[in-house]
């Protein structure tokens, strides 16, 4: 089904993004589609928030909580996960910072970068404890995430309305799901991927495999003193200040047996498959541009490759029943769309991306998850191009950030 192309917000229409999701996409929405208070998609917000960008006292202030004036997280992420800004970009950016401010920050940046790579490798197999069994008590609790502990509500509050979270957080309501409460731990992952703006399979699925020891077989352990030293006005506001059920730090829970390792976590077979082409690919003249959700910024290579080209997004109409997303990851979507369409021509298709792209001669960018493969394999683009990478998939061994980092160039 066309759709009409999203317009941009005037000041005589302010939400039009959500006007629009609402008349087209409401019924695929897990709640009331709104807007982010906090994010608003599309490649001027994403060339702002990068100009904007000062690096100093990163290292020293990532991890704060509280007061919000404190914090030192950059908030790039939800550009960075829609490829409004690329990682090399985002790298560059950083050029002139600090010295242990831009190490640091690189360092995150490397560790979306690993985060893919796996992704990339493995796919689905990311949804399995990779290494270890998930941490879990002795004595799980009926609810993961109560209400009544303040530092959770409020996090959870965050999670909900603005649908992001500083680094620090994220590992606290993780841990809490599952090392403290016991929960399915892709359960807490799923909630998360509902709502995340810059929430993606590849970053969100390893984030959880750490914080709960699946990775290392080492869990990342949420207690009192991590609230007080984050965000202690959390813990004084606290109805549970003097009966804290995260004071101390369970008794652990007999070791569970460990799962199997993939072979590809040691190795790849075919990197060259796991990367992508190394230049475009292809024969044939393309007559428009199919974009993912992976790499929808002015910069995409098959975008700018070819200038005069329509762009075409699909809303993947079976996908998104299935997800059931959060109505403000949509409207960011439609803001990106919007944007897009006032320096080019942009259609919006909802359905199947093989029933609206089978036939057409497209240019698209590879995308590095797992559903690209199977649908480029149906829509039969006549020119693919590479990914920007920001280190070429390489053989070795990805079982840690470590182990990858060495081999990563």
């Amino acid at each position: 089904m066309l759709l009409p192309t999203p317009a941009p917000d005037t000041a005589s229409a302010p939400d039009t993004a959500t006007a629009w999701v609402r008349a087209h996409l409401a019924d695929l929405c897990r709640d009331e589609p709104v807007a982010s208070p906090a994010f608003r998609g599309g490649q001027q917000a994403a060339d702002t928030a990068l100009a904007a960008l000062d690096l100093t006292g990163y290292a020293a202030r990532r991890n704060e909580v509280l007061p919000v004036g404190r914090r030192g997280a950059t908030r790039l992420s939800p550009w960075i996960r829609y490829g409004l800004i690329d990682l090399p970009t985002a790298w560059a950016a950083a050029a002139d910072a600090p010295a242990r401010d831009r190490t640091k920050f690189r360092d995150e940046l490397a560790w979306q970068e690993y985060a893919r790579h796996l992704y990339a490798r493995v796919g689905r197999r990311t949804a399995a404890a990779l290494r270890a069994a998930p941490a879990r008590p002795a004595q799980p609790w009926d609810e993961p995430w109560p209400a009544a502990m303040n530092c959770v509500a409020t996090c959870v509050e965050e999670l909900e309305t603005d649908g992001w979270l500083v680094n620090q957080t994220r590992m606290w309501l993780s841990s809490q799901w599952t090392v403290r409460a016991g929960a399915e731990w892709t359960e807490g992952e799923d909630r998360f991927f509902t709502h995340l703006l810059d929430g993606s399979r590849a970053a969100n699925r390893l984030g959880w495999q750490w914080t709960v020891g699946g990775g290392t077989g080492k869990p990342y352990g949420f207690s009192r003193w991590q609230v007080r030293k984050r965000a202690p006005q959390l813990c004084r506001d606290c109805a549970l200040r003097d009966a804290c059920p995260i004071e101390h730090w369970p008794a652990d829970a007999p070791p569970e047996p460990r799962p199997e390792p993939d072979p590809r976590l040691r190795a790849d077979p075919d990197p060259e498959a796991t990367g992508g082409p190394r230049e475009p690919a292809g024969e044939g003249e393309p007559e428009a541009v199919w974009l993912t959700a992976e790499s929808l910024g002015d910069a995409d290579p098959a975008l700018a490759a070819h200038p005069g080209l329509p762009a075409v997004f699909v809303f993947d109409e079976p996908l998104l029943a299935r997800l059931r997303l959060s109505g403000k990851r949509l409207v960011f979507l439609a803001e990106t769309l919007a944007d897009l369409g006032t320096r080019r021509p942009v259609e919006v298709h909802r359905g199947t991306v093989p029933g609206v792209l089978r036939g057409r001669a497209v240019a698209v960018t590879h995308a590095p998850v797992p559903g690209f493969r199977t649908r480029a394999a149906e829509v039969g683009p006549v020119r693919v191009h590479p990914w920007p990478w920001l280190f070429r998939p390489h053989a070795g061994p990805v079982s840690s950030y470590t182990a990858w980092r060495k081999k990563a160039r």
